[in-house]
């Protein structure tokens, strides 16, 4: 069921690509089929240049043929689809539990607008059950990791931080060579103060909190998909 959900967010994102439109591309499973997707139409003749969030998003789309860019060659796109692990009613996300919140927060930055496509049991009342990403660089790990939490105090947030490891218990690098600390806060009652202070943290390359960015979201339930904000809106 639930890969099925994910397959009619996507599908419902797709109906908003027009010819000649420049996207990026997000990542992780609920994207995965946004990009199939996407590469059938272009398949068909769909005209479009795409900017992809990750090395995994980058060699599906090559796969695909779908043509690709950067954003030094197209540093402005129209509209960016991706996933979230959470997602509140007010379209602030909790991303990066593909590892690739780093690229796909300067992709939607870069970006008119931004749609996430999700099952409906992403969608909460209050972010933070989901742990937060957060990115940072291997130098002064120590000294980052006790910043944070200090950071996470300072905007009414606590909880463990845990390195996040690959499957042979050494720890994950992102593609920019970066590690993740994931912050297990069970809830964000202030999503704005947290990502403020967190920003502040020297080391932090960056945090999966999405606040301002997505201008709307496809939600997929049992009974159909619910729309959260207005897809044809462009942010700001």
């Amino acid at each position: 069921m639930s890969d099925a959900l994910k397959r009619a967010a996507a599908q419902a994102a797709l109906a908003l690509v027009e010819p000649g439109m420049r996207l990026g591309l997000g990542t992780g499973s609920t994207a995965k089929h946004f990009v199939d997707g996407l590469g059938a139409r272009v398949a068909q003749g769909l005209a479009i240049l795409c900017v992809a969030t990750s090395e995994a998003t980058q060699a599906q789309a090559e796969r695909l043929r779908i043509p690709m860019t950067t954003l030094d060659e197209t540093p402005e796109l129209d509209l960016t689809v991706d996933g979230a692990d959470e997602l509140d009613g007010r379209l602030r996300l909790i991303k990066g539990g593909g590892a690739a919140l780093l690229r796909e927060k300067i992709v939607a930055a870069a970006s008119r607008r931004m749609v996430v496509i999700a099952a409906a049991a992403k969608a909460v009342d209050m972010l933070g059950r989901f742990p937060l990403p957060i990115e940072v660089v291997p130098f002064g790990l120590g000294a980052t990791r006790r910043a944070i939490v200090e950071a996470m105090a300072s905007a009414g947030a606590a909880g463990e931080l845990v390195l996040r490891l690959k499957d042979d218990g050494a720890p994950l690098a992102t593609d920019g060579g970066h590690l993740i600390l994931d912050a297990h806060l069970g809830r964000i009652p202030d999503p704005e103060a947290l990502a403020l202070a967190l920003s502040q943290v020297p080391g932090v390359m960056e945090h999966g909190l999405f606040i301002g960015l997505a201008t709307a979201a496809f939600v997929a339930g049992p009974d159909g998909v619910t729309v959260i904000g207005d897809p044809a809106a462009s942010r700001g």
